[in-house]
């Protein structure tokens, strides 16, 4: 690829002209009431610009609407800090990543194919379990599928098989009969237009792992236990995502021992690598009453709120403060292109 395709400044890493692509909170009466789960408040993306202006960045805010493509070919930036969900389809979050690489504009994160693959957790899981990681058994079912569990053991957890940020998913998730899996079914196939994933529900500790980097280079952080501090809320919802304080603690390091917090930083990191992400991602485990561990799902297009999403407080568990870890995204995307120089 010449290095005029691509379109990276050979000044300084501090002089280029980054444009950040983002979906923003309207702040509405949606239905479903989680629409918009996954946009972020616009305090995020201020945050996100402020966090690279004073390492000299000239930043440029491009919402992603319908003209999104004819801004980004009339800008050109020389990159672009990519964390747009879009709002259609199953393979939505591919959307600006598929742009933007039309375009030939360097952006950071995962591109469209993973992208794809990651937002369909049937589809990641029957990936990763053809590298003998475990994963809940699962069954997907869509609006004209019979509907049976045979196969399964309840109680399991219903949720949307291509949504992030918990939508779809609360306390009535779970199900232990017949005849609670088919109104869950029901209604979340109604909700959100999309297949849904009935997969056994793992009682037991839950963990997510951030990851930052490329190649062999990639920081595993140590795993964030997510703590529920009460049985009627062990679900990690949209809801308890929006008040954790009330509902979670987070642990980081986890109270576990050595062979175990290797083996989830492990598996997170080949988890990431079989996917082929970039730059940044977040894999979240269960441990089972039976002492195994669990693959739940990733996501290779984390939440960046500052002081909210998982992502940035594991990081901070681990030193890494936001503005550096805003900067170290852009910085092993800026890498990874000019390798290709």
């Amino acid at each position: 690829m010449k290095a005029e395709e691509i379109n990276i400044s050979a000044e300084p890493a501090g002089k280029i002209r980054v444009g950040i692509t983002y979906n923003l909170k309207k702040n509405k009466v949606t239905e479903p009431p989680d629409a918009e789960a996954e946009f972020d408040e616009l305090g995020t993306i201020l945050a996100i610009k402020s966090a690279l202006e004073p390492t000299g960045c000239a930043v440029e805010l491009f919402e992603a609407e319908e003209d999104l493509p004819v801004r980004l070919l009339q800008s050109r930036p020389d990159i672009v800090f990519n964390i747009a969900e879009c709002a259609r389809g199953r393979g939505r979050e591919a959307q600006v990543p598929a742009i933007l690489n039309y375009l030939g504009i360097p952006f950071t994160g995962s591109d469209e194919t993973t992208m794809c693959v990651a937002i369909n957790k049937a589809l990641t899981k029957r990936l990763v379990g053809a590298y003998n990681i475990r994963t809940p058994k699962f069954k997907v079912f869509g609006q004209t599928d019979r509907i049976s569990a045979r196969g399964l053991a309840y109680p399991v957890i219903v949720k949307p098989n291509s949504e992030g940020s918990s939508k779809g998913i609360s306390g009535q998730s779970i199900v232990s009969e017949a005849g609670d899996l088919r109104r869950a079914l029901t209604t979340g196939i109604e909700a959100y237009g999309l297949e849904m994933l009935v997969e056994e529900y793992i009682r037991g500790r839950e963990f997510t792992v951030g990851i930052l980097g490329n190649g062999n280079g990639i920081r595993v952080f140590p795993p964030m236990e997510i703590r529920f501090k009460d049985e009627a809320h062990s679900v990690y919802s949209y809801e308890v995502k929006r008040n954790f304080k009330k509902y979670v603690d987070y642990i980081c390091p986890p109270d576990i021992p050595p062979e175990l917090m290797n083996e989830v930083t492990s598996t997170a990191g080949r988890i990431y690598r079989i996917l082929e992400c970039r730059d940044c991602a977040r894999v979240d485990f269960r441990l089972g009453a039976d002492g195994r561990l669990y693959f739940i799902e990733i996501n290779p297009l984390p939440g960046l709120a500052p002081g909210y999403r998982d992502f940035p407080i594991l990081a901070e568990f681990s030193g890494v403060g936001y503005a550096e870890l805003i900067r170290s995204i852009l910085d092993h995307a800026l890498d990874r292109y000019k390798k290709i120089l």
